[in-house]
């Protein structure tokens, strides 16, 4: 296992993985990152970034378990609409992306999803759904007092966008989360500013937004090889 997994990635990858866990890790001790849960969350939740940037089904099903355990974390700290997002939205979106991931490998290759291009037509819906999950979170959030309420219902905007592109196994599903990563970035920092010991968390949620650039980019290649082998 760990030999295929040597030679499953390139230098790049193995790079970027190893100096994110160490990032993370040390983060996590030296800020005193709360729970093992958050270290755990972190370091489950940026390995389902690697493998996802492979079009690996793989991702998708860390991405579940770090949804889990992130909604419980989210609770903890009262970011209700972190919460609901991803225990509500996130995981279960995830588990048909999973479906769908493993239902369509590139030639056979059950490593690889075949990517596909978004209809013209799918795009209105996209904005149309996304848009219409915003509002509906925004009123549920403000019934629970959901902490920063602003950028938590961002936070909803980018996470549906993110796991409906997933499920659509297009290439911008990566900026999405990107998006997403950039709008957890500032409310991780708001609370950092009342507790230090959620540095450990920004810090995490960098390192995502680096990971999902780089899926971004090497999804598009990927895209491109598949297209020309056709």
């Amino acid at each position: 296992m760990l030999k295929y997994l040597k030679n499953y990635f390139t230098k790049i990858e193995k790079i970027l993985w190893c100096s994110s866990v160490a990032l993370i890790v040390i983060s996590f001790f030296v800020f005193g990152g709360g729970s093992i849960l958050t270290l755990a969350a972190s370091l489950i939740g940026v390995t389902s970034l690697i493998f996802g940037a492979k079009g690996n089904p793989l991702g998708q099903l860390l991405i579940i378990l770090f949804s889990v355990l992130y909604g419980i974390i989210s609770f903890s700290s009262r970011y209700y609409g972190e919460m609901i997002t991803y225990l509500g939205m996130t995981a279960p979106m995830a588990v048909f992306a999973l479906i769908s991931w493993l239902k369509n490998p590139y030639n056979g290759n059950k490593s690889e999803v075949e990517i596909r291009r978004l209809k013209k037509n799918e795009i209105p819906v996209i904005v149309l759904l996304t848009a219409a999950v915003t509002v509906i979170f925004y009123f549920i959030l403000k019934a629970f007092g959901t902490s920063n309420l602003l950028p938590s219902t961002i936070s909803v905007t980018t996470s549906f966008a993110a796991v409906y592109l997933s499920l659509k196994r297009s290439a911008y599903f990566a900026a999405a989360y990107a998006a997403n990563d950039i709008v957890l970035i500032v409310l991780w920092v708001l609370s950092a500013i009342e507790d230090i010991s959620y540095l450990s968390v920004v810090i995490c949620f960098i390192v995502f937004l680096v990971n999902d650039i780089y899926g971004f980019i090497n999804w598009h290649k990927m895209r491109k090889r598949q297209e020309n082998s056709k």
